[in-house]
């Protein structure tokens, strides 16, 4: 509980920018923007599923501050025998969410280089672990930029927490190290109406034997109208420590409507 207060307090600081809302709303061209996005599948037949995908974004920038705050969570049932007499009932088999709170302050006006802070937190109910998180800070550049693309990256040093599940022979753990956090964010407008993403993410613990992750995240999101647009996603999601019975490697592909507000 003392963690999870933790977390809230140091995302709370990330987000300090956001603080201002109130104020910047009033003016014509304000500094925050936000988008929700939901996708969602129902299957019948031979086989019945019900897919549930959900997202909220918000963003602040103004002079010096850039700060975004995500907030994602995906939930499957899919249709299972519960018993030998071959009765069927859906079940709940992935269940995820996810808060992801970044602050980037540029040095100088008009400059390249820029020191951030991030805050990351994931409760995943059908993997190794029952919730991941990690806290990092560092240095970050705007390395390529132009009216169509852009790129940034930046590393630092961090903390990382990761709680596994109990099993019928094991009791949960709690495994804490230091992490190197490198990432990466490529932005490209195809056109005047496409647009594509890349976010590449590492998060290298510093002991070995430790787990380290490793993320990657691609969209392309197409506008339909002014303030709707229709958005597929690809993301890999790579633990290098997990149990006997699990993967590696997890997969999400979705697609999804997003409302901007």
């Amino acid at each position: 509980m003392n963690h999870k207060l933790n977390l809230i307090a140091i995302a709370t600081a990330c987000c300090v920018p956001f603080a201002s809302l109130a104020e910047d709303t009033k003016a014509i061209d304000s500094p925050v923007s936000s988008s929700a996005e939901l996708g969602f599948l129902y299957k019948t037949g031979n086989t019945k599923s019900a897919d549930i995908n959900a997202g909220l974004s918000v963003k602040y920038e103004k002079d010096q501050w850039l700060s975004t705050l995500n907030f994602n969570v995906l939930a499957k049932k899919t249709e299972q025998e519960i018993d030998d007499t071959g009765e069927k009932e859906l079940i709940t088999t992935e269940q995820k969410w996810t808060i992801d709170s970044k602050t980037n302050y540029t040095l100088d006006a008009g400059s390249k280089n820029y020191m951030y802070g991030n805050v990351f937190y994931e409760d995943n109910r059908f993997t190794s672990y029952d919730n991941q998180s990690s806290i990092s800070a560092g240095w970050g550049r705007n390395w390529y930029k132009t009216d169509k693309a852009s790129l940034y990256a930046d590393i630092g040093p961090g903390f990382k927490r990761d709680v596994t599940k109990a099993t019928e022979s094991t009791p949960s753990e709690t495994n804490t190290s230091l992490i190197i956090q490198a990432q990466a964010l490529y932005l490209h407008q195809i056109n005047e109406h496409v647009e594509f993403k890349q976010i590449l993410s590492a998060k290298v613990s510093t002991q070995s034997g430790e787990n380290s992750t490793y993320k990657t995240e691609s969209s392309i999101t197409t506008k339909l109208i002014e303030t709707l647009q229709l958005k597929f996603t690809v993301i890999l999601d790579y633990n290098s420590k997990v149990e006997v019975d699990k993967e590696h490697l997890d997969t999400q592909t979705s697609v999804t409507l997003v409302y901007s507000f």
